[in-house]
C-alpha cells in the first residue's frame, strides 16, 4: 500500500493504476470464490471484515472524516430504521461515539488543549451529565433498566460536545460541514415532496397499516403527515425549520450573490416541506428566530427584511384557505384554537402536583417507550409527556427542569457575547446563526421534544460547540482584537489575557 501511494506521488500514474487493478482482480477472485464455497452471506462477512476495520482506524486516525461519517450516519440512521433491519443500528451511532472518543484522548495526547473546555458551556454540560448519571440512584425510580436505555440518548451523545469543540479546527470544515448539512437537507426535503405528491413505497404503507397508533397520530382529515428521511413528522419538520434559520443567516453574511439566491431557493424549499409534517409546533420556529435576529443585529436591512417577512406571515396566516396542509399552519398562530394543544395543557396540569412533590423525579426513561416497556404499570408509563421541558421535569424533578433551563440560558448567553467578540464577518455570521437555532430549539423543545431524535440530537451539540469555536478561530486570527485593557497603579496596558 506504501509502494502504491509512493508511486502515485512520484507521478508513475500507469504503474500504480496496474497495482490497483491487480489488486482489485485478486480481491474479486477471492470473493467470487467464497461466495461460491459459502453463497453470498460469506461473501458480505469478507466485504465487512475488510471495510469495518479500515473504517474505524480512519474515524480514530482522522478526527475530520470521523466527525463528517458520525454526522451522516446521524441523518440517515432513523431512515435505515425504516427497512425494518433486525440490528440495533443505535449501536452503530454508540460505536462510531466511542471510536471519536478515542481518537479525541489520542489526539490529546499528543497535542494536549483542555483550556479550550473552560468556559461556562463545558461546566453546564458536565453538570447535566453528572445528573443524568446519578439518577441511577434515584429512589423514585421504577426501573434501572430504563435509565440504562435512556442515558445513551439524554447524556451519552452530549460527549460528542468535547470532539467537536477540540475537533473542529478551521474555518474550511465548518464550510464542509455546512454544505454536508444543507445537501442532506435537500434530499430531506425532495423525499418529503415524493412522500406528498406520489406517496410512500410499499414497504412504508406497510408499516403505517400495521399500526393503528400511528394511523391515529398520522392521518389527520383524510391527509397523512410526511415524516420523510426522518423517524417522525416532529422531527422532520424541526430539522427543515433549522435549515431554514441556517440559510436565513447565511443570507445576511459576506456570500456572493449567487450564493444568496441558492440560500434563499433552499429556505424557500425547507419552509415549503415543512408543511408537509403537519407539526404545528415546528411553524413558530422561524418567526421566533427571526425576532431574535431583529433584536440581535437590529440595522436597516434586517429591519427591512423583518418587515417583509412579518407582511407574508400575517398574509398566510390569515389568508382563508381550503389547504389542509395551510390550514394547520394557520392554527399553530391560534393555540387556543387547537383540540390538541389543549389536551397537552390540561396533561401538564395534571402533572404539576406530582413535579412539585418530587425534587429529583420519577426516574430517566419513566415515561414514553421505555417507561412502557420497563414499568407498564406506573403512574408515569401511562403519562404523555408531549414536551421536551416536561419531560424532563417528570423524570428529573424541577432540579432538572432547573438545569436545563439554565443550560440553554447559558449556552445563549454565550453564543450572544461571543457574536459580539467576533471580527470576522463569516466566523460572525456563523456565530450568529448558532444563535439562533438553540433559540428556536429551545422554544420548541416547549410544544414538543425537540432533541430526542436522530439527526437534531447530534447536530444540537454541534451547534453549541460552533459558538465557541467560531471564537476561537477569530482569537487566532485577530489576536489583537481579543486584548483586553486592564487597569493598574492608575494606567491601562494591553495584556495577553483573552476575552471569554
Amino acid at each position: 500500500m506504501g509502494r502504491v501511494s509512493e508511486l502515485i506521488m512520484k507521478g508513475n500514474n500507469k504503474i500504480a493504476i496496474l497495482a490497483v487493478g491487480l489488486g482489485l482482480l485478486f480481491f474479486s477472485a477471492i470473493f467470487a470464490l467464497i461466495v461460491a464455497i459459502w453463497s453470498t452471506t460469506g461473501g458480505l462477512l469478507l466485504i465487512i471484515g475488510i471495510v469495518v476495520p479500515i473504517f474505524v482506524f480512519c474515524i480514530i486516525r482522522y478526527p475530520h472524516f470521523g466527525i463528517l461519517t458520525y454526522l451522516t450516519a446521524a441523518y440517515f440512521v432513523m431512515y435505515a430504521l425504516g427497512f425494518q433491519i433486525d440490528y440495533p443500528l443505535g449501536t452503530v451511532m454508540d460505536s462510531i461515539l466511542l471510536l471519536l472518543i478515542i481518537g479525541f484522548f489520542i489526539n490529546q495526547k499528543t497535542k494536549p488543549n483542555w483550556e479550550i473546555f473552560k468556559n461556562p458551556v463545558t461546566f453546564m454540560i458536565l453538570v447535566w451529565i453528572s445528573y443524568n448519571l446519578i439518577q441511577v440512584i434515584n429512589p423514585n425510580a421504577e426501573s434501572r433498566l430504563a435509565w440504562l436505555y435512556t442515558i445513551r440518548a439524554v447524556a451519552g451523545v452530549m460527549l460528542s460536545y468535547f470532539i467537536f469543540n477540540y475537533q473542529i479546527n478551521s474555518v474550511k470544515f465548518i464550510r464542509l460541514i455546512f454544505k454536508m448539512w444543507l445537501v442532506f437537507s435537500i434530499l430531506g426535503a425532495l423525499y418529503a415532496i415524493k412522500q406528498e405528491y406520489f406517496g410512500f413505497f410499499d414497504y412504508e404503507q406497510r408499516v403505517l397499516d400495521a399500526n393503528p397508533l400511528l394511523q391515529n397520530l398520522l392521518y389527520i382529515n383524510g391527509h397523512w403527515r410526511k415524516s420523510s428521511i426522518y423517524s417522525d413528522p416532529v422531527s422532520f419538520a424541526y430539522n427543515m425549520a433549522v435549515s431554514t434559520i441556517l440559510c436565513i443567516i447565511l443570507i445576511t453574511g459576506p456570500t456572493r450573490v449567487s450564493s444568496k439566491i441558492k440560500l434563499a431557493i433552499m429556505a424557500a424549499l425547507f419552509m415549503n416541506v415543512m408543511l408537509y409534517s403537519g407539526t404545528r409546533a415546528a411553524y413558530v420556529l422561524v418567526p421566533s428566530a427571526m425576532i431574535l435576529l431583529l433584536v440581535v443585529k437590529f440595522n436597516t436591512r434586517i429591519l427591512i427584511f423583518f418587515g417583509a417577512f412579518s407582511l407574508l406571515l400575517a398574509m398566510l396566516v390569515y389568508t382563508p384557505t381550503s389547504n389542509a396542509s395551510l390550514a394547520r399552519f394557520q392554527s399553530a398562530f391560534r393555540p387556543s384554537d387547537d383540540a390538541s394543544y389543549n389536551v397537552r395543557a390540561q396533561n401538564q396540569k395534571r402533572i404539576q402536583p406530582y413535579i412539585q412533590t418530587h425534587p429529583l423525579g420519577g426516574g430517566l426513561g419513566a415515561t414514553g417507550v421505555w417507561g412502557v416497556r420497563f414499568s407498564p404499570n406506573s403512574f408515569l408509563a401511562q403519562f404523555p409527556p408531549d414536551s421536551g421541558f416536561v419531560r424532563v421535569a417528570v423524570e428529573l424533578g424541577w432540579i432538572g427542569l432547573g438545569l436545563i433551563c439554565a443550560l440553554f440560558f447559558v449556552v445563549l448567553r454565550t453564543g450572544i457575547n461571543n457574536y459580539f467578540a467576533i471580527k470576522d464577518p463569516e466566523l460572525k455570521t456563523y456565530c450568529l446563526a448558532m444563535v439562533l437555532m438553540v433559540f428556536a430549539i429551545a422554544i420548541g423543545n416547549f410544544p414538543q421534544e425537540g432533541i430526542v431524535q436522530f439527526p437534531l440530537s447530534v447536530y444540537f451539540y454541534l451547534i453549541i460547540a460552533l459558538m465557541n469555536i467560531t471564537l476561537r478561530l477569530d482569537q487566532e486570527k485577530n489576536p489583537e482584537h481579543h486584548l483586553k485593557p486592564e487597569k493598574s497603579d492608575g494606567a491601562f496596558w494591553m495584556t495577553k489575557r483573552r476575552v471569554a
